[in-house]
């Protein structure tokens, strides 16, 4: 047995240090920043900081909103979250890596009060800035079958709306909750009820992992009660890296929210469809056609202003094909109807930035890359808002002031007092 032993002991050790390698590796790749948030105050550039004030001249600093900020945990701190238990084993190499690369661009080292450290990272990167950034938390609810029974298989992210509004009532002045309830609950017309009672604005679903299609009927009584309460459908639209979304990819085509739109509700279409093929549903012979080719289709349709918005979150990306972002920039007509999002915690993965490459498109100069290299090395999420509001287009078009803040439409009604 003693050779067995010790074999075992050699594996285990070789194993604990090819690990040890490897989160090394990830964190190069992942949250590569040297610096804290509050570090930049004092220690970034003279440049740097002339930068980050011009990217916050022409906003009202109450209205500023970040539309699309994740929540996660692994259920510490009674937070109720949950994760896919096989992001915790190496059987499962993918998920294991995508699982330590948040964890990493999260800023979680602490696993034993992972859902709290998550939370008090964000806030971090929220405060230390010259201008507080208000974010939008995004619920997330459990994947379902046809039937609407729970989908433990394909649940790889549970995110609950009780969360997400606790923390968000912990720090009013900086964050806003977002609600996630999957349409074929036997109960998600009462849970919409209990969050339209208690002042929600906003509804996040991401058909392509929940299961959720949009276009089906069995939706028409949960739009129904959306326009009852004034509330919006924030909605992943384009194909979906980030949780495995399997053969539902089709799920995110941007023309099936046609039925939503058709029903009165207001849409928010997150990431503008830019990554990814669909079919296009209109004319079924072209085949698969670009997601962000069928956004703009709806984006361009005549129908009733302010029912269809995009949101940009993702759209700077490495993996986001260079027109999307030009499309989005130059087509000012549009910018009434974009809003800011960063999808964080992702800017936070060094490997989806890529400033030179952006420099190299023309949208940016060697000198604003250099100095927006700097604060991401400070703050990611700072970085996100900044990097938006300096590109430029072809002609020096830039995103209008109204992208990166609150409309009117996001505020919680005023409560009623009783006569």
């Amino acid at each position: 047995m003693r050779p067995v032993v010790r074999v075992l002991g050699w594996l285990a050790a070789l194993l604990a240090l090819v690990t040890a390698g490897a989160c090394v590796a990830l964190h190069s790749l992942g949250a590569a920043s040297s610096h804290q948030p509050a570090e930049f105050a004092a220690r970034a550039s003279p440049a740097a900081h002339a930068l980050v004030a011009r990217a916050f001249e022409g906003l009202d600093p109450a209205r500023i909103l970040d539309h699309h900020v994740h929540l996660a945990g692994l259920g510490t701190d009674e937070s109720g979250c949950s994760v896919d238990p096989r992001v915790f084993s190496w059987l499962h190499p993918k998920k294991r890596v995508q699982f330590l690369f948040y964890l990493d661009a999260a800023g979680v080292e602490d696993r034993t009060h992972a859902d709290r450290v998550f939370v008090e990272r964000l806030l971090e990167r929220a405060q230390n800035s010259p201008v507080p950034l208000r974010c939008a938390l995004l619920a997330f609810d459990s994947a379902r079958t046809s039937t609407g029974a729970l989908d433990p298989e394909r649940s790889e992210l549970y995110v609950p709306n009780d969360w997400v509004a606790r923390i968000a009532a912990e720090h009013p002045q900086l964050f806003v909750p977002v609600i996630s309830v999957h349409p074929y609950r036997a109960d998600a017309l009462a849970e919409l009820e209990r969050w339209a009672a208690r002042g929600a604005r906003l509804v996040k679903w991401l058909p392509n992992s929940m299961n959720i299609d949009p276009a089906d009927a069995r939706c028409d009584a949960f739009y129904a009660a959306l326009v009852k309460h004034d509330m919006t459908l924030l909605v992943h639209t384009g194909e979906e890296q980030a949780v495995d979304a399997a053969e539902l990819q089709e799920l995110g085509n941007p023309l099936r929210l046609r039925r939503a739109l058709e029903h009165g509700v207001r849409v928010v279409a997150a990431h503008c469809g830019s990554l990814g093929e669909g079919l296009d549903l209109d004319h079924p012979e072209r085949g698969r056609v670009p997601n962000f080719e069928l956004f703009m289709r709806l984006m361009d349709e005549p129908r009733r202003p302010g029912e269809l918005f995009g949101e940009i979150s993702s759209v700077t990306f490495r993996n986001r094909d260079a027109k999307v972002l030009r499309t989005l920039l130059e087509r000012t007509d549009l910018h009434a109807r974009l809003l800011n999002g960063s999808d964080y915690p992702l800017p936070a993965i060094h490997v989806l930035i890529s400033t030179a490459r952006l420099e190299k498109q023309g949208l940016l100069t060697s000198a604003e890359r250099e100095s927006l290299d700097e604060v991401y090395d400070y703050n990611p999420l700072l970085f996100d808002l900044v990097l938006k509001r300096t590109l430029h287009g072809s002609k020096g078009e830039r995103f209008a002031d109204e992208v990166f803040m609150q409309r009117d439409w996001m505020r919680a009604p005023e409560p009623r007092v009783p006569r």
